[in-house]
């Protein structure tokens, strides 16, 4: 089986790499061999390659950023989704796309599943749910994946919480938004098995249950056998251009009703996560 990775030395690019390189064939794409946005460049090489499945982990996901310069976020996550979207079906590829619990406005008090009304309050939000419409609306054979708080091989939150706990005594933490942290191991189990399927759509994947960055950060400094003191802070007082979603825990409804929810409690992720030698180098 041929598979044609954007996004190739993101988290989840390096992942993929990792978990798929034995047993496919792997075309690995980066910004610098493929720009998404340019629409030609896409046809030409998915025409060329002729893979049987694409997946698109490229994304511009610097959430202030997009803020300040929305067309960048919209012509990645937005047309770049697009493009792939149309090319896939033109040439008979599946294609799974990655989405972001950042769609939904974080209002509700219970997990978020695939079928809730989505209202992002940031412009990285709209530009993704906006990329989901795109891909749905052009028609192919998709899956399109939204997960959350995600970290693997590369910069992420636990490996900035470890990087801190060696230079300060004292950190504070945002108490009151609420998520699931993913490990991209985790979810490349899921992209594996959904790929093979023809059950296409819209499917949540994050890790099992919920937690705040507070109680996240505590838990990577108990598992790392860091010592350091974390304090509780309030969003109010940590004012951000991109307004956050203050409960975005996502139920993975899908998964399970059909049977493919191998997703482990964030705890359990974690742990395995750290015990890795990769969280501890860059």
């Amino acid at each position: 089986m041929k598979i044609f990775l954007t996004g190739a030395n993101g988290q989840l690019g390096r992942e993929i790499n990792k978990q798929f390189q034995e047993n496919y064939q792997l075309i690995l794409l980066d910004r610098q061999t493929l720009d998404i946005t340019d629409f030609k460049s896409v046809e030409t090489m998915v025409k060329d390659i002729k893979p049987d499945i694409v997946i698109n982990a490229a994304a511009f996901t610097k959430v202030e950023e997009a803020e300040d310069h929305p067309e960048k976020a919209y012509q990645v996550n937005t047309i770049g989704a697009q493009n792939l979207a149309i090319v896939c079906k033109r040439n008979l590829a599946k294609l799974v796309h990655l989405s972001t619990d950042y769609v939904f406005d974080g209002t509700k008090a219970e997990p978020y599943d695939e079928f809730d009304p989505s209202y992002p309050l940031s412009v990285y939000g709209k530009s993704k749910l906006w990329g989901e419409k795109l891909v749905e609306q052009a028609g192919g054979n998709h899956f399109i994946l939204r997960t959350s708080w995600l970290y693997g091989e590369g910069n992420n939150f636990v490996r900035t919480m470890l990087g801190l706990a060696d230079q300060r005594d004292t950190i504070s933490v945002v108490a009151d938004q609420y998520g699931t942290p993913t490990y991209t191991k985790d979810l490349v189990w899921v992209i594996e098995r959904l790929m093979q399927t023809d059950f296409y759509g819209i499917y949540h994947a994050s890790n099992k249950g919920s937690t705040t960055w507070f109680e996240f950060a505590k838990t990577i400094f108990a598992l790392s056998g860091k010592s350091i003191v974390v304090k509780p802070l309030v969003t109010d007082n940590y004012p951000l251009k991109a307004v956050r979603p203050k409960y975005a825990v996502l139920d993975n409804k899908l998964l399970k009703l059909r049977g493919l929810d191998i997703m482990r409690p964030w705890e359990e992720a974690l742990k395995d996560y750290i015990d890795s030698t990769s969280a501890h180098t860059k």
